[in-house]
């Protein structure tokens, strides 16, 4: 016989509530427009029950965005794995932050944090720095691939994290976020990830695994940066002179 699941107490359904309420009042009056007293209001709740949970509308928000980038995630971390491919591996990895990226509240709260953020520069400090903390996933995938050899010894794991990220949201953040244009399609999806990690492993993996870069590109640099390649052409020879007779 299965056991049924745990109701939740009076407590936990009440701060539930008061977490959706307020996604609701953050994305249609933004974060200056919204006060506890409309949250209280939307949640039914009484005002002295938001602040028992939340002691500000600053925190209240900063809960929101954590627990949404919280639920995007799988319940279990991917861990480098030496003998699955390095594409597939990272292929999942990403996929998560995709789910993120895709989720249509979370644009509207980005758009409402980044408008803020504008105004009060040591809070969108904060939450950076909170949400960046839960952003070791890739970093820690990246420095185990790069022990076990498989990608380049000389690789900046942060720089190359960011770098990666920075090519996904080019096409599943930014657009949705500063143009409201509509979330990517499952092929769209698909091909942003597949274009990412391909082009990420092209110039990143070491020369005897996978995405091995071709010969003739520029090597990465102690940062991974691509460096310029030295020297101009090498001139023709001149043309050999006929033997005199």
């Amino acid at each position: 016989m299965i056991a049924s699941q745990p109701t939740p107490r009076l407590t936990d359904r009440k701060r539930d509530a008061i977490v959706q309420a307020a996604i609701g009042e953050f994305r249609e009056h933004g974060f200056n427009g919204t006060s506890m007293d409309r949250v209280a209001a939307a949640a039914d709740v009484s005002k002295r029950t938001v602040y028992n949970h939340f002691p500000s509308k600053e925190e209240l928000f900063e809960t929101i965005l954590l627990l949404m980038w919280e639920r995007s995630q799988s319940p279990d971390e991917l861990a480098y794995t030496p003998t699955r491919p390095l594409r597939d591996q990272l292929l999942e990895l990403l996929a998560q932050k995709m789910r993120l990226l895709n989720d249509a509240s979370f644009i509207d709260l980005s758009r409402v944090a980044m408008a803020d953020m504008m105004h009060t520069p040591e809070r969108a400090r904060g939450i950076t720095a909170k949400l960046s903390a839960k952003e070791e996933g890739l970093p820690r995938w990246l420095r185990a691939a790069q022990q076990d050899g498989r990608l380049r010894a000389a690789m900046d794991v942060p720089y190359a994290a960011q770098q990666l990220q920075g090519m996904v949201k080019a096409f599943a953040f930014w657009p949705q976020l500063a143009m409201g244009q509509p979330p990517l399609s499952t092929a769209q999806q698909q091909q942003v990830l597949g274009d990412a990690v391909d082009m990420f492993l092209g110039f990143y993996a070491a020369p005897t695994q996978e995405g091995q870069a071709p010969a003739n590109k520029s090597k990465a640099g102690s940062t991974g940066k691509a460096t310029a390649a030295r020297g101009a052409t090498p001139a023709k020879p001149a043309p050999r002179r006929a033997p005199a007779r």
